[in-house]
């Protein structure tokens, strides 16, 4: 059976051997004598190939030249064709001659078949130059993936299968280019051999890129005056003057096709869209425009959901209806129906073809229950609780009305807390909850020894996507006392009782909640007892908390972190420890234990007290490898707890990170540079930190 090596390796040698145009040892192209113009007469394909009768040297170098080039591209054959009376040189001998001559091609083409059929080769790698890895790694990357040689890397191929990928890489690569810009390239493909093995070298010369000479996009219908899709024009790349790259045409175009949907002109098409591209002169010019339709309104929300009371969440939608569909309006419906997790799936659907004659449309929603009951358990440890176990169960909701109920059981070593909490949907005004909790908490460790009782009553709201706010009424009983010497022999029970309200509100405004990169977090509270009203003593506080992130190159950020709080009083030792402002450990100055940093008791001990005021600021800054889940951190943290004076302490560390698909996963080391004799600190911490 005929082979493509098997007639690549007979047709050089043949010319070579007989023929008079010493056709290139490489068969990329026919010999110059031979060859023939690339749109040159074709035939049909015959079912079996046939050698002429009589074919001299330049007839069968054609020959074989039409049968490699049918066993390898599939073309077609050319005829062996003689000059008009011309005599066949063969006539010339004896009919004893006239047979060796015609007998000798045949004979030694079977010879070099037979032997050829070995001839294969294994491409070791490719080599793409010409181009920059760092500016150019798109443009690489693309080539790469179009190239496909590199299916055949490290596979032995036949020798016409090889020649087959080499001719096919200059098309494809060419092609690669022509998506960023670069239509006129010139490309040169080598493959040193040594032996059976290769080395492909494609070196690129981008040459002169395609610019956009002219560009005309518009749109015309009701959103000819919408503003925002007027920025999306003056914003639409690439423009005139600018290499016409088609992912920034094509993204500006599916940018400005999805605002028309998310701004409800569900009519708009297109009525141009044209590019014409003229290699000669490395022009292009743009013809696009969008013929928006009509603008529709917000219609019916119809709710599809079972057990729960009819009406429940028509107060979550907030807008009226009639009103500019929007679809940021059906996103935000759907996190604070999200947010009441009673659902396993939240399906919002917009029926624009069955909007009326207003043009309002209608919009299904459709609600499917989650499981009831949430059981949750756990292992912990802590630095200062030790080894611990937690618990607990929720009813996502008690009864028909949405109402909730959860309690939590944390029992470790020196910490212990049961929390239970009752919670009833409050979506008339700013969609939140009422809720009634109350919370045990006992706290044994070496210094202190700490039990109080909670009861707070609140009433949480989402004033809006960036802001949300709660307001409560505190009630805590405390029972509390220091360490004297080496145990509590000593020690003297203080107890507090303070009944307060406390106003809080949180700030998110980040690219992205779970690993932000730009964006700033933070939250305030105020909140103040008096003796007159069941307090043991006046007090009053104010603290804050802010968290700033900014991108830093493709692969990293910083966060800069700062908190300050102090607290008025005239009586601070009737202040309950859990009130007072500590320092230290994790998310406050990193490099000491927790609680470490603040006035303390007398020697030898020296334990937190706690304080009245509190300032601490952070810098740190993330690399991630290659953009990818693992990275390190450095960081530096500094500040104090004081009554009347600061202390300043400060930290240096590094750490670990990990962008795991539950949250991110940080673990830190710390040394605190005050205290060169103290041990490293070990800090790990999971889930975002707003």
């Amino acid at each position: 059976m005929l082979t493509g090596s098997s007639v690549a390796a007979a047709t050089r040698l043949l010319c070579h051997s007989r023929c008079r145009c010493r056709m290139p040892a490489r068969h990329s192209s026919a010999c110059a004598q031979h060859s023939r113009p690339e749109h040159a007469e074709t035939w049909h394909l015959p079912h079996q190939v046939r050698r002429p009768d009589r074919l001299p040297c330049e007839d069968l170098c054609m020959y074989v030249h039409d049968v490699h080039a049918y066993m390898t591209h599939g073309m077609a054959l050319s005829t062996p064709r003689r000059p008009i009376n011309r005599p066949s040189r063969s006539s010339r001998y004896p009919a004893p001659m006239r047979f060796i001559l015609r007998v000798r091609p045949v004979f030694l083409l079977l010879c070099i078949l037979a032997g050829s059929a070995f001839a294969r080769g294994t491409i070791d790698k490719v080599e793409i130059k010409g181009l920059d890895g760092d500016d150019d790694a798109e443009m690489i990357e693309n080539i790469e993936v179009s190239l496909s040689l590199y299916e055949a890397v490290g596979k032995e191929q036949g020798e016409s299968r090889l020649e087959y990928l080499l001719a096919q890489a200059e098309r494809q690569t060419r092609e690669a280019l022509e998506p960023f810009g670069y239509y006129s390239p010139t490309i040169d493909i080598a493959a040193p051999r040594d032996g059976e093995r290769l080395t492909v070298v494609i070196t690129v010369n981008r040459g002169e890129p395609v610019r956009v000479r002219q560009s005309h996009i518009s749109i015309t219908g009701w959103a000819e005056q919408d503003r925002y899709l007027g920025q999306d024009l003056k914003q639409f790349e690439p423009r005139e003057g600018q290499v016409f790259s088609h992912p920034q045409y094509e993204a500006s175009k599916v940018r400005i096709t999805r605002r028309l949907a998310e701004r409800g002109y569900f009519d708009a098409d297109f009525t141009q869209r044209r590019v014409a591209v003229t290699r000669a002169e490395h022009a292009a010019d743009i013809d696009l425009n969008w013929d928006s339709g009509r603008r529709y309104d917000m219609g019916k929300v119809r709710f599809d959901y079972d057990y729960f009371r009819p009406g429940l969440f028509e107060p979550l939608v907030y807008w009226d209806e009639g009103s500019y569909y929007h679809e940021g309006k059906l996103d935000r419906l759907r996190e604070s129906l999200t947010k009441l997790d009673y659902f396993s799936t939240i399906d919002i659907q917009p029926k624009p073809e069955e909007a009326d004659d207003q043009g309002r449309v209608p919009v299904d929603v459709k609600l499917t229950r989650a499981k009831r009951t949430v059981y949750t358990s756990g292992l912990s440890y802590g630095s200062e609780s030790g080894a611990g176990v937690r618990g607990g169960v929720e009813r996502r909701y008690v009864n028909s009305r949405g109402h909730k109920m959860d309690t939590q059981l944390d029992y470790a070593q020196n910490r212990k807390s049961l929390t239970t909490s009752y919670r009833v949907p409050a979506f008339r005004w700013l969609d939140g909850w009422y809720t009634a909790s109350a919370r045990l908490y006992d706290e044994q460790t070496e210094y202190i020894d700490l039990r109080n009782v909670k009861l707070t009553g609140s009433r949480s709201g989402q004033i809006n996507e960036r802001w949300s706010a709660i307001a409560s009424i505190n009630a805590l009983r405390e029972r509390w006392r220091f360490s004297s010497g080496s145990d509590f022999t000593d020690a003297v029970y203080e107890t507090s009782t303070l009944i307060y309200p406390q106003l809080q509100a949180n700030y998110v405004n980040v690219d992205d909640r779970l690993f932000p990169r730009s964006g700033v977090s933070g939250q305030m509270f105020i909140r103040g007892g008096a003796e007159g009203a069941g307090s043991d003593t006046n007090f009053g506080q104010l603290y804050g908390q802010l968290r700033w992130f900014l991108g830093a190159g493709d692969n990293g950020r910083v966060i800069l972190r700062g908190e300050g709080g102090t607290t008025w009083t005239s009586d601070l030792v009737a202040m309950p420890p859990s009130l007072r402002f500590f320092a230290g450990g994790p998310n406050s100055i990193r490099g000491y234990a927790f609680r470490e940093v603040g006035p303390r008791t007398p020697k030898p001990d020296e334990f937190a007290l706690g304080a009245k005021n509190v300032v601490t600021a952070s810098a740190e800054y993330e690399h991630y490898l290659k953009g990818g889940p693992w990275g390190g951190a450095v960081f530096v943290d500094s500040g104090s707890a004081f009554d009347d004076t600061p202390d300043w302490r400060t930290g240096i560390g590094f750490g670990l990170r990990w962008r795991s698909p539950v949250g991110p996963v940080r673990v830190d080391i710390a040394h605190g540079l005050n205290d060169p004799d103290s041990q490293f600190q070990l800090y790990i911490d999971i889930g975002a930190n707003l």
